[in-house]
């Protein structure tokens, strides 16, 4: 059904009187009456109400489609009307509606009403097509542009020849939770809107989905590799290659596809076919290759943490058989996850920072390196090692000698191609790499300890201070390489015994989503239905220690967003510090919080301390942010 022979000149009103959604649908209703289209204008109101109370029809984009199916209607058609101050009509959008398009169809209209709510919506997606009934004189020319979008619709459509670019795309970042999808979501959607061609495989922390096959990758003619974290890059030679961050695809996704559409990037070359030259401009960033390691080792951290931490709920002792707390299920518990889980942290992150820089043959002598820096403080002796610290400097250590190694046996004859994989890299580079850490990691156990000494001697002021900076650090670039340090570090220090920081740093990590959510639940007038939508979700990512989950909202508006959360993490970080919590569990956010130690007072005073922070970032939000229904008006 055509809109044409349903909109008349007696069915239009230039310029509405109403000032709210309530006189806006009378008056639409009394013009359809006016016009003789209605049997009983009152029922007809009744079903028109009766509509909107099962969701608005204030599509967004400053228009309204209130509709009904009834019997109180004599000759379907449709009234529109316009408001030039702009209606509140509970819109989709938050925004006062300034178009108004009422569809009465009779009750045995074989659902005519919805054919022309569907065919109107699709005309009124057209921002021009708006602007012209927007600024129509006289109610000839709406009707003129009504007219003239119906020809433009029904003409036949032209068959376009197929584009001639393929875009492939991955994405991945180091924890693989958040970031990942969010990345390949916005470049699936602008790759839409500008008619572009795009598959994006995803390398989250489930595994890689959607992955790129040969035959797509042979037809591309431009792939983007958005990641913060190895991915696999040797099936890419040969191709224009645009390599950058995981965060660049979030908000930079118009250019970066602009750019893989022009072939502006350089013809990757495989590491694996070249030597060590072509590497180092492939896989070159400290933070990357760190967030390799991280990323790797997380699940060995998680794991072995919580499993500690539930170790202590038979008592502190509880591991010890001397002790009368002991218990058997208790100590395999402890067992499994500091023994065994927590022993293999380190030398996991050193093994994959080697491998970050050096592909494979970089494991091996990150691992062993990494086994050094835990378990020898010399070459006659054991004992604590330097830890975290060790483990960093053996992984990069371990990379870059690999490095060598595989350029100084780059000249071996054909004939011996075989033996550099299985013997020459080996040998070599876990021999170097291991003699040099036997030396150095004396002087490191000493920093390490020294450290680690002195972050258990903190207290009063100088703790509080540590614990706003890191909760400010939390928050900053809600997932970024700040983030990631605060984690990092927070990390480290669990790894020496102190549970303060990663308790501060999880509870900081929960402050943004929630704080958010709670604005987006208080400040309705100031975000957008789309923004209020993702705030519900937001309770849920930060109840779960997922910073990530408020990126929606801070994108729109990180400006007033990103203080705010900041100021509310920092809170949260420096109140967790003077109540002096302690946590063994790395990660889990409110499933954890049971494992903090002290018992339930600490418990609760924990909760406060991220519910404060909350509060603190919903205020700070509701004060930043502008009023919605008042910047149109």
């Amino acid at each position: 059904m055509k809109i044409t022979e349903l909109l008349g000149q007696d069915t239009i009103i230039l310029d509405l009187q109403a000032q709210s959604k309530k006189d806006a649908l009378n008056e639409l209703a009394n013009k359809l009456d006016e016009a003789g289209k209605l049997n009983d204008k009152q029922s007809f109101i009744t079903d028109i109400f009766s509509r909107e109370e099962q969701s608005t029809t204030g599509i967004g984009e400053s228009i309204a489609i209130p509709h009904a199916k009834s019997a109180a209607v004599k000759v379907p058609a449709i009234a529109f009307g316009r408001s030039e101050s702009g209606i509140d009509f509970d819109s989709l959008d938050g925004q006062p509606a300034h178009l108004f398009f009422m569809i009465a169809a009779s009750d045995g209209a074989n659902n005519a009403h919805l054919e022309a709510l569907s065919r109107l919506s699709t005309f009124l997606m057209d921002e021009k097509f708006r602007e012209k009934i927007y600024q129509a004189v006289s109610i000839e020319e709406v009707l003129e542009a009504v007219n003239q979008k119906e020809i433009e619709v029904d003409k036949p459509e032209e068959t376009e020849e197929p584009k001639s670019s393929k875009v492939l795309a991955v994405t991945a970042c180091p924890t693989g939770i958040a970031h990942t999808y969010m990345a390949a979501e916005k470049l699936n959607e602008t790759a839409k809107e500008m008619g572009i061609a795009i598959k994006v495989e995803t390398n989250g922390s489930s595994g890689v989905k959607n992955r790129l096959t040969a035959e797509e990758i042979s037809e591309a003619d431009s792939i983007i590799v958005a990641a913060d974290t190895k991915v696999e890059m040797a099936r890419f030679a040969g191709k224009h290659v645009i390599q950058t961050g995981v965060g660049k695809a979030i908000h930079e996704t118009t250019e970066l596809l602009n750019k893989a559409v022009n072939q502006d990037a350089p013809i990757y070359k495989s590491s694996e076919s070249e030597s060590s030259s072509g590497e180092k401009e492939s896989r070159n960033g400290f933070y990357k290759h760190l967030m390799s390691g991280v990323s790797n080792m997380l699940p060995f951290v998680v794991g072995g943490g919580i499993l500690i931490a539930l170790s202590f709920f038979w008592g502190i002792e509880s591991s010890n058989p001397e002790s009368d707390q002991y218990n058997a299920f208790a100590a395999m518990l402890n067992t499994i996850g500091g023994g065994k889980a927590f022993f293999l942290m380190v030398p996991v992150l050193a093994g994959f920072i080697a491998s970050s820089i050096a592909d494979r043959p970089g494991f091996a002598p990150g691992m062993v390196g990494g086994l050094i820096a835990v378990t020898v403080t010399g070459a006659e002796g054991a004992g604590g090692g330097s830890g975290f610290l060790g483990g960093l400097i053996a992984g990069f250590l371990a990379g870059y000698v690999t490095l060598l190694v595989k350029k100084a046996f780059a000249g071996l004859p054909d004939s011996l191609e075989g033996l550099r994989p299985v013997l020459f890299y080996p040998l070599f580079s876990i021999a170097i790499t291991g003699l040099i850490m036997m030396l150095i990691n004396p002087p490191l156990t000493t920093i390490y300890t020294g450290l680690s000494t002195f972050l258990e001697s903190m207290g009063g002021t100088n703790q509080v201070l540590l614990g706003l900076i890191l909760g400010a650090m939390m928050a900053f670039d809600l997932g970024g390489p700040v983030n990631k340090a605060a984690y990092t570090f927070g990390i480290a220090t669990l790894d020496a015994g102190n549970y303060s920081i990663i308790a501060t740093v999880m509870a900081a990590g929960m402050v943004p989503p929630l704080g958010m959510a709670l604005a987006t639940s208080l400040f309705k007038n100031r975000f957008t239905k789309q923004e209020r939508e993702a705030g519900k979700t937001a309770y849920a990512l930060g109840a779960c220690f997922i910073t990530e989950g408020v990126i929606p909202l801070a994108a729109a508006d990180p400006a007033r967003v990103i203080p705010s959360v900041m100021a509310g993490a920092a809170v949260t970080g420096g109140l967790t510090m003077f109540f002096d919590i302690a946590l063994r569990a790395p990660h889990g956010g409110i499933f954890v919080i049971g494992l903090v130690d002290g018992g339930i007072g600490k418990i609760l005073l924990y909760i406060l301390a991220i519910i404060i922070g909350t509060i603190v970032a919903a205020l700070a939000a509701g004060l930043l942010k502008r009023d919605l229904t008042k910047q149109n008006a």
